[in-house]
């Protein structure tokens, strides 16, 4: 098909010089576009989806090969880069690199573009039949390199997440790495903080959950009243999970962990377009939460206020079982709240569960917080101290 584009353009720029020079009428190259606009139609279908499947990614195939440029020229020593670096190679086994197949293919389609879309040349590239070429040549350079294309993007993603990881260690000199432990479920921080805030703001917090000789509890309780710190506790546990099994360095001055799927309550909203109300929508993320615990890996969950739009009787029931089941399934985990009857748990659940705590006081009139986790039961709560706080007549 290329070589019939190629001929009628060859017969279009014949006939046009010929034309000129008054070898022939002009009628002869009008008869003849009109052949070549028939012979256009009859391919239609193919060459429309061809520049389909193209779309418009000259940009990015422009980044994407300046990555991959960039990969091919470092001198890597570590095995698992030298050996990403050597999967950027031509799947025909030709010395063509991937990111040479990929500029090559952002120039057909930066070309594509500029015939169909340039109005001064348009008129000149219909005649031609240069976009329906360009079309056939970027066909042709998927059919030689498309195979490839899926292992170039992981490469050049997984690299990326990589420098990310050691671009945030080599930002963080002092944080240190995790300790990774094969036997689990297991998480045991000391001096955890939150690795969004700044030393000059975070407060660090100790927590032990799981191990294999049972010398910690599997749940912890934390009550505490509004704004004590509760949320930021759970997202500072879960963010510190997530460095660690993704091998950067952790906000802590030190952490064992074991292998862990994290399943958290933290962001979860009703849906007026689903027809959810928030309540609904958190059981269905808690059932997922029971799902996944069942799984091969161990769970660490993170439930925040957990049932908190239901009244405090069928709170206490619904959580009891929600975090017996996930204690029988294997899992570790914290849960907060300000219902102080959620507190009993730890007393049906025995050694599996403690109560921690965080605390506030009132100081000339403003809430005042430490951010200190403590044994044992919050004793009070604030809620009617913030309303008169804020000028609400309580």
């Amino acid at each position: 098909m290329r070589s019939l584009f190629i001929a009628c353009a060859i017969v279009t720029i014949a006939l046009t010089l010929l034309g000129y020079f008054d070898v022939l009428p002009w009628t002869a190259l009008i008869a003849w576009l009109f052949v070549e606009g028939i012979v256009v139609w009859n391919w239609r279908h193919a060459l429309h989806g061809i520049i389909e499947r193209i779309g418009k990614p000259a940009d990015d195939l422009k980044i994407l090969a300046a990555l991959a440029d960039r990969i091919e020229r470092e001198p890597f020593t570590a095995p698992r880069l030298t050996a990403l670096r050597g999967g950027l190679k031509s799947p025909q086994g030709g010395a063509e690199s991937a990111s040479r197949a990929i500029a090559r293919l952002e120039q057909l389609v930066s070309l594509l573009e500029g015939s169909m879309h340039n109005l001064f040349f348009m008129p000149i590239t219909r005649a031609l039949l240069v976009p329906e070429q360009l079309a056939i040549a970027i066909d042709r350079w998927h059919a030689l390199n498309g195979a490839a294309v899926a292992d170039w993007l992981r490469i050049v993603g997984e690299i990326e997440a990589l420098s990310a990881l050691a671009t945030y260690a080599y930002e963080h000199p002092a944080d240190p790495f995790p300790a990774l432990s094969a036997d689990g479920p297991v998480f045991d921080a000391e001096g955890l903080g939150h690795p969004l805030l700044g030393d000059n703001v975070s407060v660090r917090n100790d927590v032990r959950l799981g191990g294999t000789h049972g010398a910690a509890p599997r749940v912890v309780i934390v009550s505490g009243s509004n704004m004590s710190g509760k949320s930021t506790w759970l997202r500072s546990v879960g963010v510190n999970v997530v460095l660690a099994l993704a091998g950067a360095p952790i906000r802590a001055a030190s952490l064992t962990v074991s292998p862990l799927v994290l399943g958290a309550t933290l962001r979860v909203d009703d849906s007026l377009e689903a027809g959810q109300s928030r309540f609904y929508s958190e059981i269905l993320r808690i059932r997922a939460i029971v799902e996944s615990a069942r799984g091969p890996t161990p769970l660490l969950f993170l439930l925040d206020e957990i049932l908190h739009g239901t009244n405090s009787y069928d709170r206490r029931i619904g959580a009891e079982a929600i975090v017996r089941a996930l204690v029988e399934a294997g899992a570790v985990g914290l849960v907060t709240t300000h219902d102080l009857a959620l507190t009993e748990l730890p007393a049906r659940l025995g050694s599996a569960a403690v109560n921690m705590h965080f605390e506030d006081r009132l100081e000339d009139g403003r809430m005042v917080f430490d951010y200190r986790m403590r044994p044992g039961v919050v004793e009070h709560s604030n809620a009617l101290a913030l309303m008169r706080a804020i000028g609400l007549d309580v």
